[in-house]
């Protein structure tokens, strides 16, 4: 009997250690941290798209992220960001509502020892410190679009610009715009003029006034170039609404599912289109490298790539 119950012992003890380490064979990588992230906006896809796949790769190098969103009101997110240094967060990521008022919260953080990244939308403030800025080819993207509403146009009208100047990347796409026609202007085939630049909000409401006030001044308007696809579909509202949906271009950007569909069925010529889950991932990854003492360059930007009709009715995800 004796012999019995030491043979039952070491049965269950052998039992025990190896159902240890296959649980922890299969374990998640332990918790190095966690990462604070506020977006401009959860109301974007665009935006959603980044914090989810920051999300996921984050998990794969042992990090959990909180998800704020400042919903274009700088001053929440700076309190945000006060927050995330009271949680002590091991890094911050920013896409800032305001690329120079968001300054003091950054050199906050800066004073608190946090590394603070920033995604999609850079810092313009004097003195506050970002390790790295991941985001699209803004300015590329710009270029892209001039081209085109180049194409749409033949070459020969009359433009107007959806802006929203308080953030960087949106500063950097009208840049390449209004780069791109200048020199192609110098060409004998080409004669555009910007007529009109109007705040566009970067939302589908401010978009469709934007466009409204528009026809009101310029009603001999041929295109239009949104700085992004909610925008872009804000003016595309309007056009109807107008009866003009035939008679001017509208060339967005971002490549949102709204504004592929939109392609599509023919309402936006173009978008040079963003790929949100890349500037995620190489979000963190960059953090990653950062905290392993790796040297990272200031910048990393990702292409566009320009997205018109033959591509939308060959794109598998689009009805």
């Amino acid at each position: 009997m004796r012999n019995g119950r030491f043979l039952l012992i070491g049965v269950l003890a052998f039992g025990f250690w190896t159902g240890c380490g296959e649980r922890q064979k299969g374990a998640a990588p332990s918790l190095k941290g966690t990462i604070g992230l506020s977006v401009l906006t959860l109301t974007n896809p665009f935006f959603k798209v980044i914090a989810d796949t920051m999300t996921a790769e984050a998990a794969k190098h042992g990090y959990d992220v909180i998800v704020t969103s400042g919903e274009f009101d700088v001053a929440r997110q700076q309190n945000q960001v006060k927050d995330f240094i009271v949680k002590k967060v091991a890094a911050i990521v920013l896409t800032p509502c305001d690329s120079k008022s968001i300054g003091p919260a950054i050199a906050e953080a800066n004073a608190a020892g946090i590394p603070v990244f920033t995604a999609d939308i850079a810092c313009l403030a004097p003195g506050a410190k970002v390790v790295c800025h991941i985001a699209t080819d803004n300015l590329g993207g710009g270029h892209e679009a001039a081209k085109a509403i180049i194409e749409a146009l033949g070459g020969k009208g009359k433009v107007a610009i959806l802006d929203f100047p308080m953030v960087e990347s949106v500063i950097m796409r009208t840049q390449g715009f209004k780069a791109e026609l200048a020199q192609a202007n110098k060409r004998p085939d080409v004669d555009i003029e910007i007529v009109a630049t109007l705040p566009g909000g970067g939302v589908k409401d401010i978009g469709y006034k934007a466009a409204q006030d528009l026809l009101q001044a310029h009603p001999d308007v041929n295109g239009i170039f949104a700085i992004n696809d909610p925008s872009a579909l804000g003016a595309r509202a309007a056009l109807e609404r107008a009866g003009k949906a035939d008679q001017i271009v509208i060339v967005g950007f971002d490549g949102q599912p709204e504004g592929k569909q939109a392609i599509k069925e023919g309402k936006i010529y173009a978008d040079p289109i963003q790929f949100p889950d890349k500037i995620g991932a190489e979000t963190v990854r960059a953090i990653a490298k950062h905290f392993k003492g790796e040297k990272l360059p200031k910048e990393i930007l990702i292409p566009t790539a320009l997205y018109r009709k033959a591509d939308a009715m060959k794109d598998p995800d689009l009805k």
